[in-house]
C-alpha cells in the first residue's frame, strides 16, 4: 500500500524547503536540482498549490514561489488530499465485492481503529513539524 504517491513527495519536499528559504520567493529553476525534481514537474506542483492558495506565485526575473500560508497551518493532509484525493481507506473486498461479514468483523474493527490513528496523525503533522 502505498500511502503518498510522487507528487505528494514533491510537493511537501517543496514545502518544507519553502519554508526553510522565508527570504522571499524562491525560483523552480533554484528548487528543482536540489530537489531532485524535474523542472517542468515542479513547476506543475508549485502552480497547484499556488492555485489552492497554499503558495504564493510572483512573476518575473525576482520571481518565484513562496509560502501563503504560515507552516503551522499546513497538514500533511492537506497536501495528501490535494494530489490524491479525500484520505480514505477501502473497505475489505473478498473477490471483487464488499465483504459480507465487514460490520461484525472482528479484524476489521481493528484495522478500521488504525486507519482512525493514521488519518488523526496526518492531520496533526503540519509543514512546520516536519521541519
Amino acid at each position: 500500500m502505498n500511502l503518498i504517491n510522487r507528487d505528494t513527495d514533491y510537493a511537501v519536499r517543496a514545502l518544507r524547503y519553502l519554508a526553510q528559504h522565508k527570504d522571499g520567493a524562491v525560483s523552480v529553476a533554484r528548487m528543482a536540482p536540489e530537489l531532485e525534481v524535474p523542472r517542468p514537474y515542479l513547476r506543475r506542483i508549485l502552480q497547484e498549490l499556488a492555485r489552492q492558495g497554499i503558495l504564493e506565485s510572483y512573476r518575473g526575473r525576482r520571481g518565484g514561489f513562496r509560502l501563503h500560508r504560515s507552516p503551522e497551518e499546513i497538514s500533511l493532509a492537506d497536501v495528501i488530499e490535494l494530489f490524491q484525493g479525500k484520505l480514505d481507506f477501502p473497505p475489505c473486498v473478498v473477490h471483487g465485492q464488499l465483504c459480507r461479514n465487514s460490520p461484525t468483523c472482528p479484524v476489521r474493527q481493528t484495522i478500521k481503529e488504525c486507519e482512525d490513528l493514521v488519518l488523526r496523525r496526518l492531520r496533526h503533522t503540519t509543514l512546520a513539524s516536519l521541519l
